[in-house]
This record gives C-alpha cells, structure tokens and sequence, in this order.
C-alpha cells in the first residue's frame, strides 16, 4: 500500500503527462516574467527624469541648402536662413512639453490676488519675494495674463529696489509661430498687501525689466537644451561669445588646423558668405581639423547706410558665435597668428599650401602636417571657396547648417517686439520696388503690389481688427494707410527704441566693438524683420507664382503661403 501510494502522488510525471506538465510550467514561467517586466516598468516610469523634450525635425532640408556643380548667387539682400530655420517643424511635438499652467494650483478668486495663509506682524512690511505664497501669486498672474505663450520654467523671485517689488524670469515659447529656440524673460512685479492681509499684483513691467532676476552665465555653463545632441539657445540669456583661446603650448602643438586664405568671397552678400564659409567649415569637420576662421566681415553696400562696401564687421553681430564655438572646433585667425609664430619654430609646426580649389579633401585625409592652407587666387569664380565643395566632393561634404545661428543680440530684439504684441498678432511679407518689379529675382512677378491688391489679398484670412505685423522694405509708410481701417498695423520702425543709443542691443554692440557705436545696418533689419514675421499666428505672402527657376537659387526667393 505504501509503495503505491508513493506511486499514485508521484503519477503526474508518468509519461503521458509530461507535455501537459510543460505547457503549466511554461505558462507559470511567463506569467512571472511578465510580472517582472511591469514592476521594472512601474519603477523605472517612477524614477526617470527624462532630458528636456525637444521636437525631431521631420521635414526635409530645402533645395538650396544641398550645393549643385554650377553654383550661382545672385546679389540681393534677403536674409540667408540659418540653422534654426530648419530645426523648426512638426510644432504639435511640443505639446509634450510640462507647461507651467498645469502645475500651478488654480485657487477661487481674483487672478491678480491671493489671501495669506498666515498674517503676522505689520501689514506695511516688505514684501517677502522669496515668500512661496508670492511665488505662486506671480506665476498665476503671469499665466493669466499671457496666455498665447507655453511657460517651461520660472526661477525664484528676486527682490526689486523698492520694497513693494519683485523680479521674476521664466523660459518659454509662444503657442504658435515659427521659432526652435527658447526665450527668456523677466519682469518686475509691484505687489501689495491690503490690511486684511491679500496679497494683489498692481502691475508687471515690460519685457526684460526685472534686472535683478537675470542671473549671470556660470564658467562652463552646460546649455539647457539639446536637440540631437545639439545645444539650442536660450534668447534672453547672458551671451558669452569671447574668443577661444588655446589653453596651452603642448594642446597647440598637438592641434590641426585648417585654413582659407584669400579668394574673390570679400564683400559679397551674406548669401554667398554663409555658402562659402560652411563649405570651410564642412571639409574641416571631415578632416578632424580646427578651423581657423576670420572673424571680421566685408559688409556688403546692399546692406550698409553708406551704400558702399564696408571692413571691420564682427561676425558675432550678425551671427551666434558662443552656439558654434561650443558645437565646433573653431580658433580665430589673429589669436591663431600669435600663437603660430610664438611655438611654431621651437616646436616643429609643419604648414601644407593647397593654391587649387580642385584639389579635394579626400586627396587631403592624408596630410599629417599641422596646417592646412587653402590659398585662393583672384580670378573670380573659380577663386570662390565654395568651388572646393563642388563635383565628386558634394556627395562627401556636408555644410553643417545646424551650427550656424542668427546672432541672440538680434533675436532679443524680435523676441521684445512679438512681447510688446504680447505673441498675439499676423504677419504679412511685402515686397516693393525696383527688386520685386525690375530685378532677375522676381522674373514672373507680373505687377508690384498695390494697396487694393493687398487688401483683397489679407481679406478673409485675417479676420478686421487684429494686429497685423508688416514685413516689408517699403520705406514709405504711406502705402499702408488703407490697412489701418482695417487692422492695427506695426512695423520694424515702431520698435527703433530697441536698438536706439539708449537700448541693451546699443550698448551690448559697441562693447563687443570697442567701444565703437555699432550701426543697425540693412542686413540686421531684415533679420529682425523676417524673424518677426516667422512668429506670427498667421503668416501671409503678397507675391505668387514664381517659377520654379525663380526657387534654384540660394534662398533668393519665396514662395507664396498662407
């Protein structure tokens, strides 16, 4: 008996039930692994803190950025996109993005005024900025009040200079308009206590006036926001674009260097100038060089007061140098001199002279010298830098548009003129005079724009009354008069005290000059103005149906959108 009982309680691993024996086992075993999975899920969904969301870019790269064999420029004065032009799509990606406004507490009442959960001592005290109860105050008025921008952070509080005030920064991006970068901006509060203890915002202070919350820029500072490994620019921020220097006589030693000298690229348009110059900067990056790069600019007469070709300009007024010295190996030219003729002899720095365009960086991949000079001769074209990224070097260069970024100085400017709009407002392009009529760029324009032809244009896509931003270069302000019984106009020279001998771009400018007064030319106002444009909610072309002959060329056309 005993032997059989064994026998029966042990029947279950007869032959027979070994297959329905291993489907339980292996149906145990992955309930397990599933149970497993969802704890590690649960724990790792609880403790991530995932990097600052920033949107992919899914649109292809327009035409004119991929460079062709028979590369032309024609001379206008349209403003070359940059790297943020092409970064910026796919908007709804950004509506992952933590928006301040779900994370303050709505409480019952005014949004202007809260009462204190406390009440000690005299209610004619100072206001206590670092007070959490003033914290949220401020942030829920600032919410309330701008309510066409996305809030991404607010920093503390900052005691103002009097007592009843308040400093406040927070980074941000409006809802709609076309803009990667993020922006900051800080005001100042004037805050009251009644007697019965509530607290209430008598008034903010316009863009960029709360000084005192506008911290400075650590040593090193890693930036805030990344997009593809990418850091992307916080307009609103302390700028620190001084030059990079070599830290030391053995890193110098130890570098490779590449240089452009010479060529026919001296004062042309900026088109041609950013071509030419990424071209450098693209065959440096594919032979693991450091670019040594001039960083003054013959401003084109296109674009001067004087309407004549002017030397001197800094590339940093036009152009983000801390952004690309940050994501590439740049040195400027001067600094890169001084050290070259102090270590070269002592230390054995060999230079290899390339004089011929047609000679490619792959034939150069080999070069162990420490320099590498593109000396260019004085036949134009073929003296043009660009003309090295040409034929079978097209397919293995490749301009890095993305280091390339509109100086933050002038998109300070934009960011203050689409604030005092209060990011609510339309856009409208125009086009006037011998350029749109007469010039090659416009060859299928049938007739200049006229104030009738505008209004039927904007009717019925932008609805009366709304603030309408004109971009244009018309100077006679005249032409826009039927506009205005229909829509609240504004133009870049309603803003002229943004950059005025009283302004910050004024005095930023002419320290970063010398102490040179820094003129704003014609390329930084169309900048400024096209920028301006890009952030409307609704963005209008006057001009249509150009040719696909009239969109070859190197951003000197648009097409019409709306």
């Amino acid at each position: 008996m005993l032997g059989r009982s064994r026998l029966s309680r042990t029947g279950s691993f007869r032959p027979e039930n070994l297959g329905q024996n291993a489907l339980h086992m292996i149906g145990h075993l992955c309930f397990t692994l599933f149970v497993i999975g969802v704890l590690v899920f649960t724990i790792i969904a609880a403790t991530y803190e995932p990097k600052n969301p920033i949107f992919h870019p899914s649109t292809k790269i327009e035409t004119f950025l991929t460079s062709s064999s028979n590369a032309t420029f024609r001379s206008d004065n349209t403003v070359v996109r940059t790297g943020e032009d092409f970064m910026v799509s796919n908007q709804t990606a950004f509506a992952t993005f933590i928006n301040a406004k779900d994370v303050v507490e709505t409480k019952e009442g005014s949004a202007d005024e809260i009462s204190l959960s406390r009440c000690e001592g005299d209610w004619k005290e100072p206001i206590d900025c670092k007070d959490p109860e003033v914290f949220h105050l401020m942030m829920k008025v600032v919410i309330e009040r701008f309510e066409d921008i996305h809030f991404y952070q607010f920093g503390k509080p900052a005691p103002g200079p009097k007592e009843n005030t308040c400093d406040m920064a927070w980074q941000f991006r409006p809802k709609e308009g076309k803009t990667v970068a993020f922006l900051k901006d800080y005001r100042r509060f004037v805050i009251k206590r009644s007697k019965k203890c509530k607290l209430s915002v008598v008034s903010i202070g316009d863009y960029h006036s709360g000084v005192n919350a506008r911290k400075k820029k650590r040593k090193n500072q890693k930036p805030g926001f990344e997009q593809g490994g990418v850091p992307l620019p916080v307009v609103g921020e302390p700028i620190n674009d001084s030059l990079p220097v070599v830290e030391s006589e053995i890193a110098f030693s130890r570098g490779k260097y590449l240089i452009y000298a010479g060529g026919g690229d001296r004062c042309k348009n900026m088109n041609h100038y950013l071509w030419s110059f990424l071209c450098a900067l693209g065959e440096a990056q594919y032979l693991n060089r450091t670019l040594v790069m001039d960083l003054t600019l013959c401003l084109s007469s296109i674009y001067t007061l004087s309407n004549e070709d002017e030397e001197g300009k800094d590339f940093r007024f036009y152009f983000d140098f801390e952004h690309l010295k940050e994501t590439a190996s740049v040195l400027d030219q001067q600094q890169f001199w001084e050290d070259w003729n102090e270590w070269q002899r002592q230390d054995g720095l060999t230079l290899y002279l390339v004089e011929y365009s047609r000679v490619t960086p792959m034939q150069l991949s080999e070069v162990k010298d420490s320099l590498i000079m593109r000396k260019f001769g004085s036949v134009e074209p073929d003296n043009y830098w660009y003309r090295v990224c040409e034929g079978e070097t097209e397919s293995v260069i490749r301009r890095p548009w993305h280091l390339v970024w509109k100086s933050r100085r002038l998109m300070d400017i934009v960011s203050a003129i689409a604030s005092r709009l209060n990011w609510d407002y339309d856009s409208v392009h125009i086009v006037r005079g011998d350029k749109a009529r007469n010039s090659d760029l416009w060859p299928n324009l049938a007739q200049d724009t006229s104030p009738n032809t505008l209004i039927s244009t904007l009717q019925g896509k932008i609805e009366d009354g709304r603030n309408v931003y004109v971009a244009t270069n018309e100077p006679n302000m005249s032409f826009f008069y039927p506009l205005k019984d229909k829509y609240s106009t504004h133009f870049l020279e309603d803003y002229k005290d943004l950059w005025d001998e009283n302004s910050e771009w004024y005095s930023l400018t002419k320290e970063l000059n010398y102490g040179i007064p820094v003129d704003f030319d014609g390329y930084m106002r169309a900048s400024v103005d096209t920028e301006v444009f890009f952030r409307g909610k609704k963005q209008i072309e006057t001009f249509n149906d150009l040719t696909d002959d009239c969109k070859e060329g190197v951003n000197t056309c648009n097409t019409a959108t709306s």
